[in-house]
């Protein structure tokens, strides 16, 4: 019995000899990239900035403000990425509209008057914007007026954020991407 379990054993380590012998190999080459990714979104439109009330012997009437909504980006380009902000029209003397954007990947410009900001004129509210991605970051608004400006029945105005690298974007048309809010 002992010589028969040896002589299974030995064809058997034959037959897995054979059989890996006649195994074979392929190879592909795998072509990889990324391209330049520049992508940025809101998470909705603010709440209507109604200015209602003032301080009498006071020419600035009561400003009010909302931090509703929030932004995230993501980009790959460089370390040297800004977002800037404008309106599809400026707006009258007297009435002035300031935007805040937080930032953790970059350095906020505080709050800026974006009043007369058009897209020629693009104002930068983010700069220094390192790759990778920022998510639910918050966007402020104020709005103020002057008594002496008058009143201003509702009007809309259309925020375009605009996120774009703070060199030349030799690499692509995909440079920058606007969101209007």
């Amino acid at each position: 019995m002992k010589k028969s379990t040896i002589v299974a054993i030995a064809l058997a380590s034959g037959f897995m000899v054979q059989w890996a012998d006649a195994q074979s190999t392929a190879t592909q080459s795998v072509n990889l990239t990324v391209s330049t990714v520049y992508k940025i979104s809101t998470s909705g439109n603010p709440a209507a900035l109604t200015v209602t009330s003032g301080t009498a012997g006071s020419n600035a009437l009561t400003s009010v403000s909302d931090n509703s909504t929030t932004y995230s980006i993501t980009q790959n380009y460089s370390n040297a990425v800004k977002i800037t902000a404008n309106l599809d029209a400026a707006l009258q003397s007297g009435y002035v509209l300031t935007i805040n954007l937080a930032s953790s990947k970059g350095t906020s410009a505080g709050t800026v008057d974006i009043s007369n900001a058009t897209s020629g004129s693009a104002l930068s509210v983010v700069t220094g914007i390192n790759r990778g991605a920022d998510a639910g970051q918050t966007i402020s608004y104020t709005f103020s007026a002057l008594a002496s400006a008058g009143m201003l029945t509702s009007t809309t105005r259309t925020v375009t954020l605009t996120q774009a690298s703070d060199a030349l974007c030799p690499h692509s048309s995909n440079c920058s991407k606007a969101k209007k809010i």
